[in-house]
């Protein structure tokens, strides 16, 4: 019994100091969602799921309404805190980079990918046993998105991370824990 889950990445967000659970999404965002809603709606969705965060949640909230879903919200779906300080863009893609290549590393008061890819999996996994032979879609974030996908298949890192785009929609096809087809549906 083959289980589906749309890996539904937010749509551009504008980045706003001290701001991350609440950012919402920029106007291009807004218009990129709704083509990720009509997407979606004929895929046959039977749950919703996202992170905490304003932005990941706005970014299914559309195919929810359409659908008449609710949006269960998990904390551990939340993207990864990277430090406990401000840091910067140039210090952040840095720190993304050394993280893959050791997933314990991290900053001060921050959250490794390892510890980050455990709190994600620690969700998806139940999720699949629990909803087994339905589709799922999870408003997520690029770096956690890459990490649960890693997490079943290696070649998912620090590359197919830069790849990425703002929204982005991946369908993840699973035989019970086991990953089978992965595709991606959105086209920019």
């Amino acid at each position: 019994m083959k289980t589906i889950i749309y890996m539904v990445r937010h749509g551009e967000s504008p980045y706003n100091e001290g701001n991350e659970r609440t950012r919402g999404l920029t106007p291009k965002g807004k218009v990129d969602i709704e083509k990720v809603t009509r997407l979606l709606m004929g895929e046959g969705i039977d749950k919703i799921i996202s992170s905490p965060y304003t932005r990941a949640i706005l970014s299914v909230e559309g195919l929810a309404k359409h659908l008449k879903l609710d949006i269960e919200v998990f904390e551990n779906l939340r993207e990864r805190h990277f430090a406990s300080y401000l840091i910067k863009n140039a210090e952040l893609m840095s720190s993304i980079k050394e993280s893959f290549n050791d997933p314990d590393y991290t900053l001060p008061g921050g959250e490794s990918n390892a510890d980050c890819q455990k709190r994600a999996i620690s969700v998806l996994k139940p999720i699949l046993k629990e909803h087994r032979g339905k589709k799922i879609a999870i408003g997520t974030h690029g770096l956690v998105m890459t990490l649960m996908m890693n997490h079943f298949d290696s070649a998912f890192g620090l590359e197919f991370l830069n790849q990425l785009k703002k929204p982005d929609i991946y369908k993840m096809q699973f035989e019970n824990l086991e990953l089978e087809e992965v595709t991606r549906m959105w086209n920019d």
